[in-house]
């Protein structure tokens, strides 16, 4: 601890932030207008210091959170950002994630006539951004016809909305109404964060500011050096599949060997043995496999710790540019932050379980199980679109059964309630309940899955976007496997089920029923 910053400050500090960031998201949850961003809080909020290092992040997205360091520090590189401004962009290969993920950012100024103090950014999943598939989620082959791909560029210029990107934006979507509402309640949250920011900054001198944030930062590293100071040192390795890549049949292998030195308090993890990007939309840009790793650290971290730059400090993590976890242009990227950054998880665990048997848990889910449906909705006459991940069934931890029906490690997103549901979208919901015994055995069983299905009161294009069909999530030390998730569609006026396959997209008429059953977790140790 610095000299110049006692432990109570630095508490007080660090409270502050987060709030600013959490008080973001409230304000982006209130105002949004789709149901994937009022309801299941699709969304995350973080705050920046001048150097585009993030010092805190709201309780959010993981996917979202890890990676948006990149977004932002894209925009730093491409704009000359003056006061009021605010950029708007959505580039995988900018730091993004995939397209319907719109991240704003928003520089706070101390003085005017310097560069920015700080900035903040949220990041918001939009239920359409255009392209081949309605929902802008299906199993594309480029990223041409995932959506609109938009570079970084202001859409706030000196405080007034650049009404032609806005114009651009909207004419490119499916349901414009929907998106300007989103994309607007995005602008009040950033500037509901640099308000806050602006008391932040008129609370502190600007020399205490800046040593509080380095302790911040610091305080953040010295915990996760801590952590691997006490783990066994040494090499530790583990691969899994995704079952294909929604073009081929062929199998997707993520691999990664983990070295830990604890006399360094370091940590190495390389993914070079995974295979190449492939055709269809499973790839994933580095800045999720960071972020999967981010992830990994904070969750060996007190519930209460710092989610900060500095939590990376002590890793290194290399990738093969042209793998499916560091694709390039112009591979589709849809299912790579959805689906990949979960397997990526399972992978990194499955390691780190080898180290640390007792603190790591068997394979949850191991899929978000997205499901897009778009159409005319009768009631309006007017386009809709809806998104939504699926939970599953977490794995058995080495204590305790896991939760069943619970979104696990990269989402952290609610479902939408079947009242919302029914108000918003041409649907009615025929059943919604656990998977009983989906879960895997063990000491400790694995949670079940979840059981629903839809009925279409209106002709739509249905797309799925899951996996976990062919390899079943794993479990640890002798618990057995959870199920493995399966979807199918009853069509209007047949008796019959048509089995679906992970990754497809279909037209189904009015009455039709869609089935989703998602996978459970795996169990942990012997029964």
């Amino acid at each position: 601890m610095s000299a110049a910053v006692d432990a109570v400050e630095l508490a007080v500090f660090q409270s502050r932030v987060h709030s600013i960031a959490e008080e973001m998201g409230a304000a982006l949850r209130r105002t949004a207008v789709s149901p994937n961003i009022k309801e299941r809080r699709d969304y995350s909020c973080a705050v920046f210091d001048g150097r585009g290092r993030v010092i805190a992040m709201g309780d959010h997205m993981p996917v979202h959170l890890g990676s948006m360091p990149m977004s932002v520090q894209a925009a730093i590189d491409a704009i000359a950002f003056e006061p009021g401004d605010i950029a708007v962009l959505n580039d995988p290969y900018a730091g993004g994630t995939h397209l319907p993920d719109i991240t704003m950012v928003l520089p706070v100024f101390g003085d005017e006539r310097g560069a920015p103090a700080f900035y903040v950014a949220n990041r918001a999943h939009h239920a359409d951004v255009g392209g081949a598939f309605a929902g802008s989620m299906g199993p594309a082959r480029e990223i041409f016809q995932e959506g609109i791909r938009i570079p970084p560029v202001l859409i706030v210029r000196r405080g007034e909305v650049c009404r032609e990107v806005l114009g651009l934006i909207l004419l490119n979507v499916r349901t414009p109404n929907e998106r300007r509402g989103d994309l607007e309640a995005q602008i009040g949250s950033c500037r509901v964060g640099e308000m806050r920011v602006r008391q932040l900054v008129d609370k502190y001198r600007a020399g205490k500011l800046q040593v509080l944030i380095e302790e911040l930062l610091d305080y953040s590293e010295r915990l996760v050096r801590s952590e691997l100071r006490g783990m066994p040192g040494g090499m530790f390795r583990a691969e899994d599949w995704l079952d294909n890549d929604g073009v081929t049949d062929a199998a997707c292998r993520i691999a990664v060997e983990i070295r830990i030195n604890p006399p360094a308090s370091s940590m190495d993890i390389d993914f070079t043995g995974s295979c190449a990007q492939v055709a269809g939309s499973v790839n994933a840009v580095r800045a999720i496999t960071v972020s999967a790793c981010f992830y990994m650290l904070r969750c060996l971290l007190a519930e209460g710790a710092p989610a900060t730059a500095g939590i990376l400090r002590p890793l290194t993590v290399t990738t093969v540019a042209g793998s499916i976890v560091d694709a390039r242009s112009p591979a589709p990227v849809a299912g790579g932050n959805v689906e990949t950054s979960q397997r990526i998880v399972d992978v990194l665990l499955r390691a780190l379980s080898q180290a640390v048997p007792s603190r790591v848990p068997a394979a949850s889910a191991g899929t978000m199980s997205n499901l897009t449906i778009g159409g005319v909705n009768p009631r309006s006459n007017e386009p809709f679109t809806y998104y939504e991940t699926t939970a599953g069934g977490m794995g058995a931890r080495p204590t305790l059964d896991g939760i069943s029906g619970v979104q696990t490690h990269m989402t952290n997103s609610l479902n939408t309630p079947v009242e919302a549901l029914e108000y918003a979208y041409p649907f009615r919901v025929r059943r919604y309940g656990y998977r009983e015994g989906s879960g895997g055995v063990g000491r400790y069983r694995g949670g079940d899955g979840l059981v629903r299905e839809i009925e279409l009161l209106a002709e739509a294009q249905v797309t799925l976007l899951a996996d976990r069909r062919r390899f079943r999530p794993y479990g640890l030390h002798g618990g057995s496997e959870g199920a493995a998730g399966r979807a199918a569609v009853i069509d209007a006026g047949s008796d019959g089920e048509v089995e679906l396959p992970g990754k497809c997209s279909r037209r189904a008429a009015a009455g039709s029923v869609l089935r989703i059953e998602t996978p459970g977790g795996g169990g942990w140790g012997k029964a």
